[in-house]
């Protein structure tokens, strides 16, 4: 069987990153397709791999700005020469799941979301009223219309959570089995010494991610909250930061689990189709309080939610707004000793990365075989 891994650019270690280091130690001969490659961005198991990229790749600011080239990416991604491949398996937030597969292949596309760019969260990229906006809406309504053609060249999607599996039955009109994202729990650990006296936010400064609202809360408490990211909205947000607010930039992954370990707790006030970072905090023993919308319904145990046998691990909040997120972190602050560190870990043990390994692999070769099947082949 040969298989090709379909992914949408390679630029760095994130979320996506991670689902893609798996899929090529479960398919170790596996050639990789994106639309652009910075070399020396991703993990040595990724970067060892057959890399093939798109005509992407050679665009002017291609390297920092390749987002610029958005209306072209579906040209791009329909570029690839996949003939002679067996299984075509995508992991796709944009353009990946929209390459054309060669007749007789099967093609399983793992997908983190539909294009949120031109679709729920459109208004919040493209929202404004200058001319990159105007232009923005123009060429919107061609890639909803691409995105939506070009799920039929799937035969199965797979989600990365529940919240995802009904975007795709929305905006594509089709079922998607779910599997959970990894996180890697052995980075973690629980800090002996407990926690310090502030909060954390680790995020990228996109406008959906919301840590201007978290900003104005914390101005409002007068709490300290730690922040680790960058972004777009970085300016804008160092200007709102009130002095019990400190930035500190991006950090390695050491540096990041330190903080996490030594958090009161963390805050995470978007809504993500996912979020691997409150698992992330989780799997360091330390509590949430999280939007109460999107992926963290699904990872993040509240006070008063706990089925049997189940500890909480933090509160959501569930209006989009500061005095809403101000109201759970008060709550958190009477509430703190109902939160167990070693309860919490053990609930963010249920997924691992060795647990998301082999359920993504019985996923995709149940499915392939079942579809050969179906086929005839």
């Amino acid at each position: 069987m040969k298989v090709a891994l379909i992914h949408d650019w390679l630029t760095g270690m994130r979320g996506g990153e991670n689902v893609l280091e798996v899929l090529c130690e479960i398919f170790p001969q596996a050639d990789i397709f994106t639309l652009l490659h910075n070399p020396g961005s991703v993990s040595t198991v990724i970067e060892n791999r057959r890399i093939k990229t798109s005509f992407i790749q050679s665009m002017p600011m291609a390297k920092d700005r390749y987002r610029l080239y958005l209306p072209l990416f579906p040209l791009a991604i329909e570029g690839f020469d996949l003939s002679g491949y067996d299984l075509i398996v995508s992991s796709s937030h944009c353009v990946a799941k929209g390459v054309i597969p060669p007749p007789g292949a099967v093609h399983i596309s793992y997908i983190f979301t539909p294009m949120r760019y031109v679709w729920d969260m459109y208004p919040q990229y493209f929202g404004g009223k200058g001319i990159k906006s105007r232009a923005a809406r123009i060429f919107s309504h061609y890639l909803r219309m691409w995105d939506t053609s070009s799920s039929a060249r799937v035969d199965s999607f797979i989600a990365i959570s529940r919240h995802t599996a009904r975007r795709v039955e929305k905006y594509y009109r089709r079922e998607a089995d779910v599997v959970y994202p990894p996180v890697d729990f052995s980075r973690f650990r629980i800090d002996p010494a407990g926690p310090e006296d502030y909060y954390l936010i680790v995020s990228a400064f996109a406008p959906y991610k919301r840590v201007d609202m978290a900003i104005e809360a914390f101005n409002s408490l007068g709490l300290r909250l730690k922040i680790i990211g960058k972004g777009q909205d970085e300016k804008k947000l160092k200007a709102m930061a009130g002095p019990t607010i400190e930035f500190l930039g991006w950090k390695s992954n050491d540096e990041i689990n330190a903080y996490y370990s030594r958090c009161k707790a963390l805050i995470f006030p978007g809504e993500e189709d996912f979020g691997i970072v409150p698992l992330e905090a989780m799997s360091s023993g330390r509590p949430v309080i999280a939007y109460g919308k999107g992926g963290a319904l699904e990872t993040v145990i509240p006070i008063g939610g706990e089925k049997a046998g189940e500890a909480p691990t933090g509160i959501f909040f569930m209006e989009p707004n500061a005095a809403a997120l101000s109201d759970a972190v008060t709550e958190l602050e009477r509430s703190f000793k109902r939160f167990d560190p070693a309860s919490i870990r053990r609930h963010a043990l249920g997924f691992d990365r060795a647990v998301f390994k082999e359920q993504i692999k019985t996923a995709i070769l149940s499915k392939y075989e079942e579809l050969n099947k179906k086929s005839g082949c």
